[in-house]
């Protein structure tokens, strides 16, 4: 299936580019989001006459994303879990836990879908390294340090 991409997406491509991509992902999550649009003669067209509007938005965003990633520099925040008495969680720290400390103590919004996790939740207390994926360019990374309870 190719589409138009209306915003650049890491790994896929810029604002404007065609790409083909998996029909069940452009169906299921490109289109609906409005992150892309079928490549049609038309719709071409249209991107073409939007490109100004739309590369305004996209700048924005960035914009607001390095802002995002100014104010949560170097932030740490805490995470009280209970604990055994080697430091084994008794459940774990996952993504919606790490966004919800880090908004209620920075005061800057961060959604789960932004808290990268490559190895899983944590399940022992300690400090860890978390980057938030605040835009396809700008990326923030935090210490998160799990206490016991």
């Amino acid at each position: 299936m190719q589409v138009i991409l209306l915003e650049t997406i890491k790994n896929l491509g810029e604002l404007g580019d065609v790409v083909d991509v998996r029909a069940g992902h452009g169906r299921n999550f490109l289109l609906p989001r409005g992150k892309a649009m079928r490549a049609t003669r038309a719709n071409l067209a249209e991107v073409e006459e939007r490109r100004a509007e739309l590369q305004k938005q996209a700048q924005e965003q960035l914009d607001a994303a390095r802002a995002r990633a100014d104010q949560l520099e170097e932030a740490q925040i805490t995470i009280a879990q209970k604990a055994g008495d080697e430091g084994k969680l008794f459940g774990s720290v996952g993504t919606r836990d790490i966004a919800s400390a880090v908004t209620e103590q920075t005061g800057v919004e961060v959604s789960k879908a932004e808290v990268k996790l490559p190895y899983g939740a944590f399940r022992h207390t300690g400090e860890y390294d978390v980057d938030l994926g605040l835009h396809a360019e700008v990326t923030a990374t935090i210490q998160v340090a799990v206490v016991p309870e």
